[in-house]
């Protein structure tokens, strides 16, 4: 009786466990070959849960142009994460937030390359604002931060 009750124990944290793994859906990560900052990126995001595929690009201009990323708003690399685009350095906090609470837009981005911002590390932080943006390019504020970033 122990072990049936020791094998549905393990069963039941494994399918838990499997369970939170599967809340996250793919990032896919449209860089630059030679961009080492997105990289780094791709990296915060794996340790914050999620699974990602990198698609390397040597025209980053046209995918941000195909899935809509108004100009003023571009940074290095471009994802697709749950039906929404992320461009830039947007902390994995904000993706969380930004599938948690399925606002009626195309997506976010941080503006530029802010340094501090999640795969920009530098001897200064600096701090910087995630904008929501709809299909047609309107924006708002999503997120702001402030140093000092602990990612």
């Amino acid at each position: 009786m122990k072990a049936i009750l020791r094998w549905t124990t393990g069963l039941l944290l494994a399918t838990a466990a499997t369970a939170v793994v599967a809340e996250l859906p793919e990032a896919v990560v449209y860089k630059s070959p030679t961009c080492g900052c997105c990289a780094s990126w791709v990296a915060h995001m794996k340790a914050n849960g999620f699974r990602t595929k990198v698609v390397e690009q040597s025209d980053i201009n046209a995918v941000k142009q195909r899935f809509g990323v108004p100009a003023q708003l571009a940074s290095c690399h471009t994802a697709l994460v749950g039906g929404y685009v992320v461009e830039g350095h947007v902390p994995a906090s904000a993706v969380k937030r930004l599938l948690k609470e399925n606002p009626g837009a195309l997506g976010v981005s941080a503006p530029g390359m802010p340094i501090g911002s999640p795969g920009m590390d530098g001897p200064s932080q600096q701090p910087f604002a995630v904008q929501l943006f709809d299909e047609r390019g309107r924006t708002r504020a999503f997120e702001s931060y402030r140093p000092p970033y602990h990612w």
